[in-house]
């Protein structure tokens, strides 16, 4: 049966149900060199179908995140890309970390979970997701102390925060 408003992809489905906090999605244009061993979900079909913008809109409604690593590039030399992931993270409570694409590649792509690759003909256009739980769903009792980090996530989730490169 499908329902409405899920990943129909059904790979993309489980990995993302898989997810613990400090997991890595790594989403990647179509030229990305993705590592041999990685779990690969292959979603391009055609150049910019699907782009990475919407790979990210959908994933961030399935998925909390904490960090989100990309090229600081992206913000001086492709500044539509950057307003429009900007958009897609406004409010979700996530830090933008600036990861030079070296470090994409040698760092976050082995460590990923999942690596999603895009069709996306687009400059700079890689994103290592750092998971994370729900802050509104930890912590609730009166009796434990929440984390700094949980009330500051609260906090620019609920002022609908817009991140940016702390740069």
């Amino acid at each position: 049966m499908m329902k409405p408003k899920t990943i129909l992809h059904p790979e993309l489905a489980q990995a993302l149900a898989e997810l613990g906090h400090t997991d890595v999605v790594l989403v990647t244009d179509a030229g990305f060199p993705i590592p041999r061993d990685a779990r690969r979900i292959d979603l391009a079909l055609y150049q910019d179908v699907p782009t990475v913008y919407q790979i990210l809109r959908v994933l961030r409604q399935h998925m909390f995140a904490e960090e989100v690593h990309f090229a600081p590039e992206v913000k001086t030399h492709n500044p539509d890309l950057y307003s429009e992931i900007q958009d897609i993270y406004k409010g979700s409570g996530a830090k933008f970390i600036p990861a030079i694409h070296e470090e994409l590649i040698e760092e976050w792509a082995p460590k990923a979970k999942v690596v999603v690759r895009s069709g996306s003909f687009e400059p700079w256009a890689n994103f290592a997701i750092i998971a994370s739980t729900d802050p509104f769903a930890w912590f609730t009792s009166e009796t434990v102390t929440t984390l700094p980090a949980y009330i500051e996530r609260r906090e620019a989730m609920s002022k609908g925060v817009v991140p940016d490169f702390d740069m």
